[in-house]
Order: structure tokens, then sequence, then C-alpha cells
């Protein structure tokens, strides 16, 4: 059996089992008990040992407002954290309180696993951007609170631009490639620097934004496969003529995580598709370029600036035994102290409008940005099965950068096997 095979199995078998006990699932609106009981939480953020004590200090000042709950905490990583959901759901003891990515509300909130908090989007937007607020809402109701958001954009080096005479970011995907072919330095026919680097970030949320930039969806408003769009296909053509026609960068020469850093950092790329925390490398090991202000920050854009934008979502289970003290624990991780001291563990984006004016966003350029371009931002998912189709990306994607495959051919093949994936949802 494929893992695949294996958490669909699970996430059927604890839908079924969810489904066979207790009655409906219970609102936030419909809850009127006390706040109180001992509650499971589930977090693939605040890992390592600074996040874990930092998370503790969280939950001592949520046990002095709520001193009648006790809070267990289950610590992942986001790339084991649908396993443990699916497995804690199959067993029959789903956490109480799941924190969880962008794209994941659909797939578990379709499959009652979710309770609604009882929120009203309209009114969240009152805190929070719209953009932030729709990932946790599934068919009008809300199941997910946002808590930090982590976004992708452009990141470029003014100090190379003005080398070879730019000053200016790319504003479309012309001056993408023509500024990239002029930014690329090779040695002896050996690459030395990158003019765009696409693969210190991950393939599938650097395609994303150059789609979105070009005008192209995910996924139709009547929930029918569009990335296979002219839109889409243009947008991986870009990238394919990034590494095979222009050789503005080469594949392999860097790759999500890589041991040997990020290569904008070190001079070896002049612009990249990136994760907004690619700033805190940067205060790290190359101080100089945040003091002598040589970074500088780009909406991808063609027919419309986009900007990628994931997150951490607070959820609660449906059939949660204490779901009032769950609820209450969502709300705490989602207001100000909590969600800014995630962010600040991690580099990330606050989600509420009001952090906009706090000393950390103030201090950190990449979070500004990101922050300001929120309404140009798009998220990923949005059908049921999602979590199901997300990962074969990175193999369609990486086809057509080989040159195995057109980027019609490779995106095609992936519509395909996605309607299949989602006939079956």
């Amino acid at each position: 059996m494929t893992r695949r095979t294996v958490l669909g199995a699970a996430f059927g078998l604890g839908v079924a089992a969810a489904a066979g006990c207790g009655g409906p699932a219970p609102s936030g609106s419909a809850d009127t008990g006390e706040v109180s009981g001992t509650i499971r939480l589930l977090t693939p953020i605040f890992e390592g040992a600074e996040g874990q004590k930092t998370l503790e200090g969280l939950l001592a000042t949520f046990k002095q407002k709520y001193p009648k709950v006790s809070v267990e905490v289950d610590y992942t990583t986001y790339a084991k954290l649908n396993e443990k959901l699916t497995t804690s759901i199959a067993g029959g003891r789903p956490y109480d309180v799941m924190l969880m990515g962008v794209g994941w509300i659909p797939p578990f909130a379709a499959k009652g696993v979710l309770a609604d908090l009882g929120e009203s989007a309209d009114a969240l937007t009152s805190r929070f951007n719209k953009r932030v607020v729709d990932p946790g809402v599934y068919q009008g109701k809300v199941y997910a609170l946002p808590i930090m958001l982590d976004t992708r954009f452009g990141i470029y080096r003014k100090d190379i631009f003005a080398e070879v005479g730019l000053s200016a970011a790319p504003k479309n995907f012309d001056e993408l490639r023509d500024m990239g072919r002029k930014l690329t330095k090779r040695e002896g026919g050996k690459l030395v620097r990158a003019g765009v680097d696409i693969l210190s970030n991950d393939l599938r949320q650097t395609f994303l934004p150059l789609m979105w930039a070009n005008g192209g969806e995910l996924f139709t408003p009547d929930g029918k496969v569009a990335f296979n769009s002219p839109a889409s296909v243009a947008a991986l053509q870009l990238m394919t003529d990034i590494i095979v026609t222009d050789k503005t960068e080469d594949f392999g020469y860097t790759q999500p995580g890589a041991a040997t850093g990020i290569p904008l950092v070190q001079g070896r790329a002049a612009m990249m598709v990136g994760h907004n925390n690619v700033w805190l490398e940067i205060e790290k090991n190359a101080p100089d370029l945040v003091k002598d202000g040589k970074i500088g920050f780009f909406p991808i854009a063609n027919t419309r600036a986009a900007m990628f934008q994931g997150g951490t979502l607070g959820t609660v289970a449906a059939k949660s035994q204490h779901p009032a003290a769950a609820k209450a624990l969502v709300q705490f991780l989602a207001d100000s102290d909590a969600a800014l001291a995630a962010c600040k563990q991690r580099g990330n984006v606050p989600a509420l409008k009001a952090l906009e004016s706090s000393e950390y966003v103030k201090a950190n350029p990449s979070v500004q940005f990101a922050m300001g371009n929120l309404d140009s931002a798009f998220s990923e998912g949005g059908v049921p099965a999602w979590l199901e189709i997300r990962g074969d990306f990175k193999a369609a994607i990486e086809s057509a950068l080989l040159g195995k495959k057109s980027p019609q051919q490779a995106l095609d093949e992936l519509a395909a096997k996605a309607t299949q994936v989602m006939a079956r949802a």
C-alpha cells in the first residue's frame, strides 16, 4: 500500500468512527459549557527547545485565565502532521485542538472532523485581512482562526542589480527573464551566480505564485481542476525557460533546505522566489546586507500581482469532549500576545492587523512587505482532496524543468490524476 492509501484509509476509518458516536458535532455558537477539562493540543509550530519554552510560557498565561483547563501538548512537524492527525482520528481519539496549514481546512471539515467555531467570517475581517480569514472558511462556516502566516514573494540583491546597471525589480515575466539573463554569471561554463533562483523554494510554492500572477487558478469556483489552463501552463513554461532556455539557473544548483545555505544570501543568486523568513538567515549570516540596505522585495507580477500565503490555523475537533475549553485555547493562540510570540520564534508574519505596528514588524522589512501586500495574497487548497493532490506537483514540475515533458503535458497529466482523486473524495 502507498503512504497515500494508508492515510486515506485511516482518514476514512477515523471519520466513520467519529460519525458513529456522540451525535452531531458540537458548534462553538451553541456551546454553553464550562471552560474546563484536560485538552490535547497537536502543534507543528513552537518546535525545538526555544519554541517549547515559548509555548510553555503562553500556556501558563492561559492557565491563569482558565484555571480549570489543563493542556497536554504533542509536538510534531508539518511533514508528519497529516499522519498524526489521521492516526488520531482513526484511533477514535482526535486531538481537541489541532494546528493546521492553509489548504487543510476543506479536507478535514468536509469529513466532519472539525467543529464550526460559531464565528462570523465578515466580523473577523475587522481584525484580520479577508485573505487571511478565507482559508479557515468552508461552505460559509468558520472552522479555523489564523495564528500566523508564511509567505513567498520576490527577493533581490540591490547591490548585484547595480553591478549590471539595474535599479528596480522586475514588473512582469518578460522583465524577470531579461533581468535574469543579465544577472547570471558563469566562469568557465560553471554557474557561479544564478540570475533567478527558483529552486531554493519548494517547487509547488514557486509555481503557484507565478501561476496566480499570470491570472491562473488552482480550481474553478465549482471545484474543478484549473491548474492546466493556458495561464497556468505559461507560468510553468516560464520556470522551464529559466532553466532550459535562458540557463539563468541550473537544475541541482540548490534545493530547499540545502546545507550550503540560500544562494541569494551568499551572493550566488541575484533574485529569488523565497520565504519571508529568509530575512532571519540574512540577519544571521550576512548582517552587512541589512546594515547597507542591499535587500529588496517585490510581488511576483504579470497580469496581476501575486504573493503566496500559507500559514498556521487553529481548529477544534468536532468530537472534543471539552469544546468550550478547546475553543478558548484556539482564541487565545490567535490573539495578539500568543500570535506575536509564535511569529517571533519562527520569523513569520502576524495575521492580526493590529500587529502591523508592533516593534517586531517594524524591525523586519520582510514581514512588513508581506503584511503590506496581503491584498495580493493567494492561498493553495480549496477542495476536500487537496492534501492528496498537492504532493504530486513536485514531480510534475520537475518533469518539465528536466525537459522530460512539456509544461502542457506535465500539467495535463497532473490534472487528470487530480480529477481522479477528487472523484473518489
